[in-house]
């Protein structure tokens, strides 16, 4: 099990859970955030910083959220581990489940 970054961080991108986090698991894609789920070590820092309450621990992740368990997971597949997302900056793409929403034209947290 990981935490996981759902809808409410999409096109929002507050990173204060970037600044929380022990081990550099955070990754920034272009409309997103995500949890590499094998670099984190389940600590929740994150998850009490996140001013729009987008990060969830997989087993509370509310159901109509369910597929961003998968695409936080799945956005990993061609990165791999790179051990952080600090030398990596903004990765330039996001996971499909991600990509396909519409864009939001202003997300108040």
């Amino acid at each position: 099990m990981t935490f996981v970054i759902a809808l409410p961080c999409v096109d929002v991108k507050d990173k204060a859970c970037v600044d929380e986090c022990p081990v550099d698991c955070i990754y920034e894609g272009e409309r997103s955030l995500y949890i590499h789920p094998d670099e984190c070590t389940e600590c929740g820092a994150c998850e009490p910083v996140c001013p729009v309450e987008a990060i969830f621990y997989e087993d509370d992740l509310p159901e109509e959220w369910q597929p961003f368990t998968a695409a936080n997971a799945e956005f990993f597949d061609a990165l791999g581990s790179p051990g952080g997302s600090a030398r990596l900056g903004l990765i330039r793409q996001d996971h499909p489940v991600v990509a396909a929403l519409p864009r939001a034209v202003h997300r108040v947290p």
